[in-house]
């Protein structure tokens, strides 16, 4: 791209999701430690020690959008850096785990939050013909971070003494960093003229973004798209059913996939395919790996394939993967086989789905309806996300494996069809003109 400073802006917005990732994974490091400190039943421990931060993420992802309009995308994203620093500060030092939980569950307010004020600010600034890739920079960042806690939790479990506060308290450093990189960034041009109506500081963005464009011309525009709308719409009413029926898709086929099950539940997996232990865990270490080289490879193609291009790749991948694991595990193959079909199966979801997900939803709603758009979508993501993993276990027990990812491979099917039948190539598209194609 030419304007560094819009890479730049972008880098910096989607180190919220390295916090999504980082936040998500640390508190596996700590999960047997925490159970030894404070030894209640096991659904206590899952449901509300363990857990707590997602459910703060659902509610995270259902409220997210009134903040984003209200106090605007950047201060939105200064205030979820400040709830992850005090979650991260706050759960290390947590000597109760009713206050553990409370800290966790502030995390989790960010990373549900996250997800609508990050791609709405990139969506908001980028330039159509690269609005793909920087958006996608999010979800990147969010695998980044997960391998990073990974790594952190393995380096710092070799403490004496209550490792599993510095494992946990080791994300106030990259927190407290992104808020004052944050500051560094202007807000969106789009909110400034919508939402504040201030056409000076909108104009002054605007420049910063392409010193060239004709500032006037493009606030025109962009204003002129916002009176035609309705103010008092909201994103239920019979006019934006198309774009709500695709956010809603999207994300419940994410879910259907099976992705975050699996992430939750590796190792026991590679164990039930006939690994041993440390096999198990270098395999879940693999995946880990896996799922950002490929997350890099679906950043780098989105613009140029498309999005529905990356969503055939994908959802073949998942039906082939998922159909294969389905097979082997009905047929008892012991050995790297059922390994080696998921290996494809974290390629196919972080070439496709991953890459995809949250730039579409960033892409398909109005101006004025944005931030409300991914808020939908975001809370049908992360209710699910709650949702399918903790049934998991209890399926693999009542019906076993090979029917559940037999299921999951079916649901890939129906997303094939609706890539197929439904959804919109959004590459290249102004935000502007994807309303007036998508809106009728």
């Amino acid at each position: 791209m030419k304007n560094s400073k819009i890479v730049f802006w972008s880098i910096t917005v989607a180190l919220a999701g390295f916090l999504f990732g980082f936040d998500t994974v640390v508190i596996s490091g700590a999960d047997l430690s925490l159970q030894e400190l404070w030894p209640h039943s096991k659904l206590f421990h899952g449901a509300v020690i363990m857990a707590s931060a997602l459910w703060g993420t659902v509610v995270g992802a259902i409220f997210g959008s009134i903040p984003t309009d209200k106090w605007g995308r950047k201060k939105t994203l200064f205030w979820i850096g400040v709830f992850y620093f005090v979650s991260a500060v706050g759960s290390a030092l947590a000597k109760d785990p009713w206050i553990f939980a409370i800290f966790r569950f502030i995390g989790g307010l960010a990373v549900g939050a996250s997800t609508i004020a990050a791609p709405a600010y990139i969506s908001e600034i980028a330039p159509a013909s690269n609005r793909g890739k920087l958006v996608a920079l999010y979800q990147f960042n969010i695998v980044f971070g997960i391998l990073v806690a990974f790594l952190s939790n393995y380096l710092l479990s070799s403490i004496p003494h209550e490792a599993w506060r510095w494992m946990i308290g080791a994300e106030a450093v990259p927190a407290l960093a992104y808020m004052l990189m944050v500051l560094t960034v202007p807000e969106s041009p789009r909110w400034l003229l919508v939402k504040k109506h201030d056409r000076n500081a909108a104009a002054a963005t605007l420049r910063l973004i392409d010193p060239n464009m004709d500032t006037e011309a493009e606030m025109n525009r962009i204003a002129d798209d916002h009176h035609q709308a309705d103010k008092s719409e909201t994103i239920f009413i019979q006019k934006y059913r198309f774009p709500l029926m695709l956010a809603f898709l999207i994300a419940f086929f994410n879910q259907f996939s099976g992705i975050n099950a699996f992430l939750y539940y590796a190792p026991r997996i590679f164990e039930l395919a006939g690994l041993e232990k440390s096999a198990a865990l270098l395999s879940s270490t693999g995946i880990g790996l896996t799922n950002m080289v490929f997350t890099l490879l679906g950043v780098a193609l989105i613009d140029r394939f498309g999005r529905r291009q990356l969503m055939y790749i994908g959802s073949v991948g998942y039906i082939i993967s998922l159909t294969m694991v389905a097979v082997s595990f009905g047929l008892q193959w012991k050995g790297m086989a059922v390994p080696g079909f998921l290996f494809l199966f974290i390629a196919s979801h972080a070439i496709g789905q991953g890459a995809v997900i949250w730039v579409f939803i960033a892409e398909i709603f109005p101006n004025h309806l944005r931030a409300s758009g991914q808020a939908f979508g975001s809370s049908v993501h992360w209710v699910l996300a709650a949702a399918i993993p903790s049934l998991v276990p209890v399926l693999f027990d009542l019906i076993g494996a090979a029917p559940v990812f037999g299921i999951f491979a079916f649901m890939m099917v129906l997303q094939l069809l609706f890539v197929w039948k439904m959804m919109p190539e959004t590459k290249g598209v102004s935000l502007e003109d994807m309303q007036a194609r998508l809106v009728k």
